[in-house]
């Protein structure tokens, strides 16, 4: 665990190819303010050998003015580099730095605690492969430990260590510890964070930081360094699908045109047939070019390598294209739905006007709508017209231009996005784009059209008419609806009333929540947004039902007046019921 160093009789020239073909990790640091994020990195340098003399005795002096140990050394003073972070004890903006052991080179992103600071954080994760969320072992998980953690789960980051810091203070008890980890396991799963690790650490005092502690005999984990040295590395697939973003289009003279980008997934080699998008132009592959002191015309190239394709045919590509492999095409697109954090202290608000960029691409949008905000602590979604600074939300962007993106999580590259202010070219938010073919992209079809070719039903009447329907039925067609939380008495009550009617001669049909979950909603889950779809359904099987003279009676959880509200008007207001029952099974109209 310690730095590379030279062995006897190395040569110079060995020792840096050795320490060079070190594996990489970038991680971040994050956590609510004053959990030690700074200090644990600064302990790390330390301790790893990477604070020289003179910082060492810089950080001294430096310490006895601004530190907060007591005029000991305080080590976050060797990553807060800025002067109002020393004057305010705080981290402000992204600090990064780099360390290495024999077994791995590391690149720390230390982020801001502070909740006004989470743009800064969000745009550190987004360079990571791993994320240590530092928790006060006296204050436990709080909000901003949620939100930092929510963040890196759309950003993609598998791999979070929660390092319980400051366990000195409470005596280093284990059964504070293993309350926190619970607490912070059980979040990470509901997020999607698969096999998170808690470490009870010290990082003032160097405890389970680089070294395991005594004061942790119940402890039987790793250490946070050996942790970051074992973790797997996540390295791009070259089966991924091939996406490279054109950043330039060179041209040196007549007789060479290249376009040059960053490869974002997949790989390409010379012969492979593509696209460019959105154009939708295909071709070949002529050349990956490289200078002839270089070794010469590559023969593959591989995602993250930054390349100079030619191609055989004379097609248009400029910048902002994206190349492509044949077959599995990204989306082409005018309308974006992302999840957002927002970063700008004046609201998100629906028909606001942004500069939409994602890879090379750079076009003006305008925000359709806010569909959703999350709340962090919950993690459930509310309905919402805004997004205010640090809040998080699903939003569609409707641009002026044909944009080119994946899904955030197939690909990166193509699947992230930023929205700058048009007037002040400061970052607004940053995005991961959802697709509707992703997991958790379902929606509540209220709004969506029907296909242009489908014929309108109403074009084609009915040889029977509903009052010919009436006078057969004896009766008005009608829906019902019964509402309310699970066991609410909502189910029973549709029963009784279907069996009272139906004793009476009517023509009645009753639609359960649940089991239309068992046939027609198999795909929807328990989401806000689900309930509303399945709402939706079971409004437009009624709508049906009443058209040809029944009486429908629903039993839903239907939580969202809006959603409720929008059922009334797809089957009639004059045809249009609802009921809502308490937990106790009381039924009020409404």
């Amino acid at each position: 665990m310690s730095t590379p160093v030279m062995q006897e009789g190395e040569r110079v020239e060995d020792y840096l190819q050795r320490y060079e073909r070190n594996e990489l990790l970038r991680f971040l640091t994050c956590g609510s303010v004053d959990d030690g994020k700074s200090t644990l990195i600064g302990r790390l340098l330390h301790d790893t050998g990477r604070i020289y003399e003179d910082h060492l005795a810089a950080l001294e002096k430096d310490s006895k003015v601004h530190g907060t140990t007591g005029g000991g050394l305080d080590l976050a003073l060797a990553v807060d580099g800025l002067k109002a972070e020393r004057e305010q004890g705080i981290t402000i903006d992204v600090a990064w730095r780099y360390f290495a052991t024999a077994r791995r080179s590391f690149i720390i992103a230390d982020c801001p605690g502070h909740e006004q600071y989470t743009r800064n954080m969000a745009t550190g994760a987004s360079h990571c492969q791993l994320a240590i969320s530092l928790i006060d072992a006296r204050k436990g998980v709080t909000t901003q430990t949620r939100r930092h953690a929510f963040i890196a789960s759309l950003l993609g980051i598998r791999h979070v260590v929660a390092a319980v810091n400051k366990m000195d203070i409470v005596g280093w008890s284990e059964e504070r510890f293993r309350a926190i980890e619970r607490e912070f396991v059980d979040f990470c799963a509901r997020i999607g964070i698969p096999d998170p690790v808690a470490v009870p650490i010290s990082a003032l005092n160097g405890d389970n930081v680089v070294k395991r502690s005594e004061q942790t005999p119940w402890f039987s984990g790793s250490p946070v360094l050996e942790l970051l040295e074992s973790v797997p590395v996540d390295r791009p697939s070259p089966d991924a699908s091939f996406r490279m973003p054109v950043q330039y289009v060179l041209r040196p003279d007549l007789d060479f045109r290249g376009f040059a980008g960053q490869i974002a997934s997949g790989s390409v080699k010379p012969g492979d047939r593509v696209k460019v998008l959105p154009s939708g132009r295909e071709t070949r592959v002529r050349r990956i070019a490289r200078a002839a002191e270089d070794g010469g015309d590559a023969s593959i190239a591989y995602a993250p390598q930054s390349v100079v394709l030619t191609f055989e045919d004379e097609v248009d590509c400029s910048r902002g294209d994206v190349i492509v492999c044949i077959g599995r095409d990204p989306a082409v697109t005018q309308r974006v739905e992302c999840d957002l954090v927002w970063m700008q202290e004046q609201p998100l608000v629906p028909g606001q006007q942004l500069m939409l960029r994602t890879g090379a691409k750079q076009t003006p949008c305008t925000v359709r709508r806010v569909r959703w905000q999350v709340d962090v602590d919950t993690l459930g979604t509310s309905p919402a017209e805004t997004l205010r600074l640090n809040e998080i939300g699903r939003v569609e962007l409707e641009c002026e231009e044909r944009v080119v993106v994946d899904g955030y999580r197939e690909c990166h590259g193509t699947g992230a996005l930023i929205l700058v202010d048009r007037m002040t070219n400061a970052t607004a938010g940053a995005g991961m784009v959802r697709l509707a073919t992703e997991a958790g992209s379902k929606r509540a079809h209220w709004e969506t059209e029907a296909l242009a070719t489908l014929e309108r039903a109403e074009d084609k009447p009915s040889f029977v008419t509903p009052e010919e329907r009436e006078r057969r039925w004896r009766q008005k067609p009608r829906t019902v609806l019964f509402f309310g939380p699970p066991h609410s008495g909502k189910t029973r009550a549709a029963h009784e009333l279907e069996r009272t009617l139906f004793d009476e001669g009517a023509a009645v049909v009753m639609l359960d929540g649940q089991a239309m979950r068992r046939g027609l909603s198999k795909d929807l889950g328990f989401s806000d947004e689900d309930r509303s779809e399945n709402l939706r359904r079971a409004a437009e099987i009624a709508r049906m039902l009443n058209d040809q003279g029944y009486v429908v009676i629903l039993a839903m959880v239907a939580p969202d007046p809006a959603a409720r509200e929008l059922a009334k008007q797809l089957v009639g207001a004059e045809r249009w019921e609802a009921r809502e029952m308490g937990v106790a099974g009381g039924a009020r109209g409404v």
